[in-house]
């Protein structure tokens, strides 16, 4: 592992820290990154994802997806965990904290708008950094892509009517654009490109080419991630400040959420003898979220600074250190899997 790798953990806390930091010092200038978005889908983060995700793109062998169908249990533990799993359990633990146990410190009102964010993240599965955790757990990049090409596809049918009966809300609308911009912006576009970069150095069979490739192209995905951390912290670094105290009690049902859902995801993979190269990102493919997708949905549907929205946002803060920390752990007991 490089340097980047290595220590990736202590980047992500410098960028947190740095996005906090400027978002304060700086607003006026987050506020015109802010502005350049389509659709609720900011295009300079999405530029960023897309530098962070197009190495992993190249990676992919296509000749070898046609042999994904001959193990369908991991595609079958994806499914189960991230539409019957995760967004349930999501609503039930938002309802247990904000209406029971902290009930004398958060009004009704904001309760309910916490819990909707809650569930925004609950029920959007992870498509864009999944490919980074993948990644840093070796998982099978072509299994990866499966996996999270059919999230996507149920995504836009499933999206909306399990979010709607989630929130309780017959009437719900779903900004479409944002979710189908997301999905070609984030996954499409980067495959197209890894594909025909692939092709183009592996004309002549030239491993070598590629691999010398693969290797300068490597530190762009984790700029293009630490980038992305900075900026989507510097956009609510005030509301980071501001409300410590909310922060802290969203953040304890959004941790043992995650940990929760990667302890039974990881179990069942264990159970089901799959090999670590899938378990691995079949986990993290249930545990973190498309919170890109979240925010935006959030904002469309309760405003910039609803509780909703500001929910969204601290999923994010603890995403992306807990998702980290669960990658240590996979690869720790990467020997607890057939090889």
């Amino acid at each position: 592992m490089g340097i980047f790798e290595r220590y990736l953990t202590l980047w992500v806390a410098l960028c947190i820290l740095a996005g906090v930091l400027l978002g304060n010092f700086s607003p006026e200038a987050f506020s015109a990154i802010a502005a350049l978005e389509y659709a609720h889908v900011n295009l300079v983060v999405a530029l960023f994802i897309w530098v962070m995700i197009y190495p992993m793109m190249v990676q992919i062998d296509f000749s070898s997806i046609k042999d994904v169908g001959k193990k369908p249990k991991g595609l079958l533990l994806t499914l189960l965990i991230n539409w019957l799993v995760k967004p349930f359990s999501m609503a039930l633990l938002g309802a247990l904290f904000f209406r029971v146990i902290f009930a004398d410190w958060v009004d009704p009102q904001s309760a309910s708008e916490y819990i909707a964010g809650m569930i925004l993240l609950g029920v959007a599965p992870c498509t864009a950094m999944v490919f980074v955790w993948s990644q840093l757990t070796k998982g099978d990049a072509n299994y990866t892509l499966v996996q999270v090409s059919l999230n996507d596809i149920i995504m836009i049918f499933a999206f909306a009517p399990l979010t709607a009966f989630l929130l309780g809300v017959s009437d719900i609308q779903v900004p479409w654009e944002t979710l189908l911009i997301s999905v070609v912006l984030y996954v499409l576009l980067p495959l197209i490109a890894g594909v025909w970069t692939r092709h183009a150095l592996n004309r002549k069979n030239n491993s070598q080419k590629l691999d010398r490739f693969l290797h300068s192209m490597k530190p762009w995905s984790i700029l293009g991630l630490l980038a992305t951390v900075i900026l989507l912290f510097g956009f609510q670094a005030e509301t980071i400040i501001n409300q410590p105290m909310t922060i802290g009690l969203i953040a304890i049902p959004l941790l043992i959420q995650t940990y929760g859902i990667f302890a039974i995801a990881y179990a069942a993979a264990y159970w089901m003898r799959l090999p670590h190269n899938i378990a691995a990102p079949a986990c993290m493919i249930g545990t973190s979220n498309f919170f890109e997708l979240a925010v935006a949905v959030a904002i469309s549907l309760f405003g910039l600074h609803s509780g909703a929205a500001l929910a969204t946002v601290v999923g994010v803060l603890v995403e992306v250190p807990v998702m980290l920390s669960l990658v240590a752990f996979a690869n720790r007991t990467r020997h607890w899997f057939n090889p």
